[in-house]
């Protein structure tokens, strides 16, 4: 059985559901995977308790205050992957990239695995995308400031993000518009971003936080893009490996 640790967001988690649906489409009810979500909705702000030092993932904070955030937000996951351990899950996903940041701390403390949603975008990645091309990032500020995908990627890729004034207009403006259930309003406000990374000349572009894929697949404007598969979903990525893990 497949535990997810879902509600960073709420519709991320239920978005990574139903690309399992999809994934299965066509079989009989008793073909699909089982699965148990946990919309662990009341875990702290992941970008409001990340430490501000956050180079060397294994001293996350360096003051007392920051050190309390991250043990709060680790504490509230570790009880949602205890949960989902004690209902006989065979592996865990967390469908929310800036939770990564928290990885290895929790991993340690659980004994089945957690599929790493960064670690598995670059797998994909590396099989789809020549070596030191430049690979688009749009993601949280916190998920940024990790560097939560940076540590898979920088020695194979040239990972380009947008200016901080696109970050501030376009990136958060259109993640808040989804968590708000505005998806046209999103779908307008990432446009920029998108074009940014486009001019950049890169291959792929990682769609590095949850809401973002809702956003881009609503947006009407980019169909010849999205035809030429330059966006990475990490949620489907994850969705995939979660399969291909279920049914060893």
């Amino acid at each position: 059985m497949i535990g997810i640790l879902g509600g960073m967001g709420t519709q991320a988690g239920l978005d990574f559901c139903n690309k399992l649906a999809i994934l299965n489409r066509g079989k009989i009810d008793q073909e699909y995977p089982l699965f148990v979500l946990y919309n662990k909705s009341n875990i702290p702000g992941r970008p409001e308790s990340i430490g501000l030092q956050t180079k060397n993932l294994s001293n996350k904070a360096y003051n007392k205050k920051s050190k309390l955030k991250y043990k709060k937000v680790l504490d509230s996951l570790l009880k949602g992957c205890k949960l989902l351990e004690k209902n006989n899950c065979k592996f865990i996903v967390i469908p929310c990239n800036t939770a990564h940041y928290w990885y290895d701390d929790l991993q340690k403390k659980i004994k089945i695995p957690i599929i790493n949603m960064p670690g598995e975008v670059f797998k994909f990645t590396q099989k789809n995308c020549k070596k030191n091309s430049k690979v688009g990032l749009l993601a949280t500020e916190g998920t940024l400031k990790t560097g939560v995908y940076n540590k898979f990627f920088d020695k194979n890729y040239q990972l380009i993000i947008p200016s901080q004034k696109l970050q501030n207009n376009s990136v958060n403006k259109a993640i808040k518009f989804v968590k708000m259930g505005n998806v046209k309003a999103a779908a307008k406000a990432i446009k920029p971003a998108i074009n940014s990374l486009i001019k950049f000349k890169c291959s792929k572009i990682i769609l590095g936080c949850t809401e973002l894929p809702i956003a881009i697949f609503a947006f009407k404007s980019f169909n010849n893009v999205k035809s030429s598969k330059i966006f990475l979903d990490p949620n489907l990525i994850l969705a995939q490996s979660a399969m291909a893990k279920y049914k060893k």
